[in-house]
């Protein structure tokens, strides 16, 4: 341990590298690095457990800063830590090309955990670390071979306690008693509008008392003894997850803005920064000074990191020769490698259905077969199981009392279960998923979105898909979701039509490393197509496919996704019966089709047959890309209502009579 005036210098040295670094970008937030280094530095230099030199090392201790605003702080611990973050690259905070922007990014900053800045997220995220984590220390440790075995800690804001995705995450935490989860609360009582008394006075550790938490203070976040032995309790407290609660002073030091709004997310000034260098005792003119002692003493962890992992990686190596099997499945699960022949047959589930069958409850039968086969598919619903058919049946419930069960409960906390889906697959070792209705997309936008920012591999699964749900009505039928889910980047959706285009969605879903799939199923019964009358089910891999045509020069293409691809079939027989010959496309996903290349494309849907009609139950909006200018797309640009499905399709023009006509009277106007 340092010396009292040693640490001083290094917490000196962080307050003044997070100052220099938002004041030459004239941008940024230098209030709460300021206030918050002490408990940062304490954490980073006397517990965790980390290595610089390797990022990656599946055991170390994982640090979520959840307040992202505060980016400026992490940047300059992993730089005088030893990552690989050039000084240089501080002095690019914010700027393009550098690995330093303004919220800490995944992938792109070595040493960042997870892509932080909506507040909360960062909060919830750490939870699903510490499920994964616990998770896969039930599954694999063996008696004196604990191979994972690690903390997840946070450093979370006023901001992030008041977003409700932060309360729904706690409470689950507080439920699955999560031991090794420590929360370091920058309780400062700032926000951008000013005190946070405006709108946030509730006693927050008896809040988190109330949700099962270990609640450590309030202890002056500059003490630095009260922090250690606050971490210290902490850690000792192995039934509860624990906040550590910090008053803090945001802008520390700065005579004129410490303690005020001013200080959270403007420059302090070169005049301020010259008075608070005096105020602090920081002799240095010269920005992004680090003194050769304070970078001295820092570089120490580069030191413990290297020699924590290399006595961890013997303990692996012991474990592997021991336990080979486990430390195979291990490894594989880790890498994210699935096993060979995953997806063997699994579109022979359904070989010779002789009745229809809803896509919810064949996902349920695929997904079943597939955790038989791939032992880290891990996830569950918020609340909705028997309906969104997501229950992996034999393979245990994760709770308080089984931390090895692959079926999670997330109770009725949409938002959290993303964001909790997002930290387990952040951590590593699991494939999560999750299930709710296909409304209530809208309460998980925002850690959807993260997952498509950070390229994580999430499989979100929403059923009741459309005005299918009939007599529940326009508050749980879904029509703008499908577009709003397609317009976020990096995200593949996929409605498939029947059980074997739902078994092939599954081996894109989990296939997919790059960024999660959404896959979308409906509640009602649909018949189960011939794959010996219509195309091979294998063409959802490249998004949309020519499932069936009456000709090889079709006067008109009827395209349809999910249970409407059914209703363009029956119209293509009304077509053929008045002799109009027509072509048939299942069009899953339109991030896939739009993938392939220019030729594919074209062979689907040739840009000469103009006379094109799509069908979907949801907003017709964006279709037009599909259709063209001349063409059609029956959707709802309305709610739905409350009524028998049959009255609904009926009543908003989804038959295949509409259809057949529309594709008609095009096919007759392009003749003209």
């Amino acid at each position: 341990m340092a010396s009292p005036k040693l640490d001083e210098l290094c917490i000196n040295t962080i307050r003044f590298l997070s100052v220099d670094t938002v004041q030459k970008a004239n941008s940024g937030h230098p209030g709460a690095p300021m206030g918050a280094a002490p408990m940062a530095y304490v954490l980073w230099d006397r517990f965790l457990k980390h290595n610089p030199g390797d990022p990656n090392w599946p055991d170390r201790d994982r640090f979520v800063l959840s307040a992202g605003h505060a980016s400026a702080l992490l940047y300059s611990l992993l730089h005088l830590t030893g990552y690989d973050l050039p000084l240089d690259e501080l002095k690019q905070f914010r700027q393009w090309g550098s690995k330093t922007p303004g919220h800490p990014e995944y992938g792109l900053t070595p040493g960042v955990e997870a892509t932080t800045g909506p507040l909360g997220q960062g909060f919830a995220n750490g939870v699903g670390m510490a499920i994964a984590e616990r998770w896969l220390a039930e599954r694999y440790n063996r008696p004196g071979h604990e191979i994972i075995n690690h903390h997840t800690y946070a450093i979370v804001s006023d901001g992030d306690l008041q977003e409700g995705v932060a309360s729904e995450a706690a409470s689950l935490a507080g439920t699955l008693r999560l031991g090794k989860l420590i929360y370091l609360y920058d309780d400062n009582d700032i926000s951008i509008e000013g005190d946070t008394d405006i709108s946030f006075t509730e006693n927050v550790a008896q809040r988190f008392q109330a949700y099962g938490w270990h609640v450590v203070g309030p202890i002056e976040g500059i003490d630095r003894d009260a922090m250690d032995a606050a971490i210290r309790a902490a850690q000792g407290e192995t039934a509860r997850p624990s906040l550590i609660v910090c008053r803090t002073v945001i802008g520390y030091g700065s005579p004129n803005k410490a303690g005020t709004g001013s200080a959270h997310g403007e420059p302090l000034g070169q005049e301020e920064i010259l008075l608070t260098r005096e105020w602090l005792g920081w002799p240095y003119e010269e920005p992004f000074t680090i003194p050769e002692e304070a970078q001295t003493h820092f570089s120490l962890a580069g030191d413990r990191g290297r020699g924590s992992q290399e006595e961890w990686q013997s303990r692996m190596e012991d474990y592997r020769r021991e336990y080979p099997d486990e430390a195979a499945q291990l490894e594989a699960a880790l890498t994210g490698n699935l096993p060979e022949g995953w997806d063997q047959d699994l579109g022979g589930l359904f070989d010779g259905a002789d009745r229809p069958i809803a896509t919810r409850d064949a996902s349920g039968r695929v997904m079943n077969a597939i955790a038989g086969r791939v032992n880290f598919l891990i996830g569950g619903s918020a609340d909705l199981a028997p309906s969104t058919r997501t229950i992996l049946n034999d393979q245990g419930h994760y709770s308080a009392e089984e931390y090895g069960g692959h079926n999670m409960h997330f109770g009725v906390r949409e938002h959290a279960m993303g964001s909790v889906a997002n930290g387990m697959a952040l951590h590593g070792g699991a494939i999560p998923y999750t299930a709710t209705f296909l409304l209530f997309s809208d309460y998980m936008r925002p850690p959807i979105r993260l997952a498509a920012l950070m390229d994580l591999r999430v499989v979100f699964i929403f059923t009741h898909d459309s005005i299918g749900l009939g007599e529940d009505g326009p508050t749980h039928q879904p029509i703008e979701q499908l577009l709003g889910l397609r317009a976020v980047p990096n995200v593949v959706v996929l409605r498939p039509a029947d059980a074997t285009e739902t078994a092939e969605s599954w081996k894109v879903a989990l296939e997919r490393r790059n960024g999660p799939t959404v896959m979308v199923m409906g509640r009602q019964n649909l018949p189960v197509l011939n794959r010996e009358t219509y195309a091979e089910a294998s063409g959802v891999q490249r998004g949309g496919y020519i499932l069936w045509e009456s000709s090889e020069d079709p006067a008109a293409i009827l395209i349809g996704t999910g249970s409407e691809v059914h209703i363009a079939l029956d119209a293509a027989k009304i077509l053929e019966e008045k002799g109009i010959s027509s072509r048939v496309v299942s069009l899953p996903s339109w991030e896939l089709f739009d993938e392939q290349l220019a030729d594919y494309r074209d062979s689907v849907l040739p840009s000469n047959i103009r006379a094109r009609v799509a069908i979907e139950a949801a907003t017709p909006m964006g279709w037009e890309r599909y259709v063209g200018a001349d063409g059609v797309t029956l959707g709802l640009s309305r709610f739905g209502a409350s009524a028998p499905i049959g009255v609904l399709y009926e009543q908003f023009g989804l038959t295949a009579q509409h259809m057949a006509d529309e594709a008609e009277s095009l096919v007759k106007r392009n003749k003209s």
